[in-house]
């Protein structure tokens, strides 16, 4: 059996795997010597290996469920003469496969088409909810066990592409913003991080009163984020403490691109570097990847 590309083999495999009722993955692989074609491609059943040992000294109560089983079923290909052929084809699983119509939920079988993301971004712009969106396809499909994907992927698409779409000139809007606000207050802190294409990532501010506030107020400080309901779902974060008459102050705020240990590492090494130094005591909530971000921040 022969591909024209590794992305044809891909698209094989991924279908035999939907028939079977398996979900798929890139696994080894090495590319022709100075090209980025591929040399040989592995494809494996997702439950492939096992999970590496968790060999940190700082251990946390949460982990995410073990997928792998050691799963040996694969299929290789090697290009030869601008083909790329099966060399290596292993059918058996050691675990149970998905039956029927639950084989499309795993997770290579999943896929929100560019014609989903159109009808949403259009259904979007009229003021139908995401939620509406889907329940309409849903029901054009004959049914969410016909859609092909689960809301939290048309929700992730969406938010991926609309990150996409944001413009430079976006970055220099609240650079400027900033700086006026620098302007009227000489104690105005803000920090911004863009990527590599000068779109911003996460922004951390904190006026003269926020300032002022911690100085006096700031033993103790509780970390919260929330979500910008009708918007595109970007976590909104708050520094917070209380006064000596129990009254919430407000020390810092700041918008991230995600809810990962990598954004509230930044924060925090912001907020520290920023305004104060690291005497305070953390009260936050049980949640693992904040947990690591102040650990590594904040060994002691």
């Amino acid at each position: 059996m022969k591909f024209l590309s590794e992305e044809e083999a891909y698209l094989f495999y991924n279908k035999y795997a939907k028939t079977i009722g398996f979900s798929i993955r890139r696994s080894s692989g090495h590319k022709v010597m100075n090209s980025s074609t591929m040399q040989q491609r592995t494809f494996t059943c997702s439950r492939q290996g096992h999970r590496r040992e968790d060999k940190r000294e700082d251990t946390f109560t949460y982990s995410s469920a073990e997928t792998r089983c050691g799963c040996d079923a694969r299929m290789k290909i090697s290009l030869r003469d601008g083909f790329y052929y099966v060399y290596e084809f292993e059918a058996s699983h050691n675990h149970n496969l998905a039956n029927g119509i639950m084989a499309q939920y795993l997770r290579s079988q999943r896929k929100v088409t560019e014609a989903h993301i159109a009808n949403a971004e259009v259904a979007k712009s009229v003021g139908i909810s995401n939620k509406a969106t889907i329940d309409l396809m849903a029901k054009e499909a004959g049914g969410s066990e016909n859609l092909g994907f689960t809301p939290q992927d048309m929700k992730n698409r969406l938010y991926s592409k609309r990150t996409i779409k944001a413009k430079v000139g976006d970055t220099w809007g609240v650079l400027e913003y900033m700086e006026k606000k620098v302007s009227e207050d000489v104690n105005f802190f803000y920090s911004i991080q863009v990527d590599e294409d000068e779109l911003i990532t996460n922004i951390f501010w904190a006026d003269s009163k926020m300032v002022s506030d911690y100085a006096i107020f700031g033993d103790v400080i509780c970390f919260h984020t929330t979500y910008r309901k009708l918007d595109d779902g970007c976590p909104f974060g708050l520094i917070v403490g209380v006064n000596n008459h129990q009254k919430t102050m407000v020390f810092g705020a700041a918008l991230l691109y995600d809810e990962t240990a990598a954004s509230f590492g930044w924060l925090f090494r912001t907020f520290s570097s920023g305004i104060i130094c690291p005497h305070f005591h953390f009260k936050y909530s049980n949640f693992l990847k904040l947990k690591i971000s102040i650990v590594l921040l904040y060994p002691k």
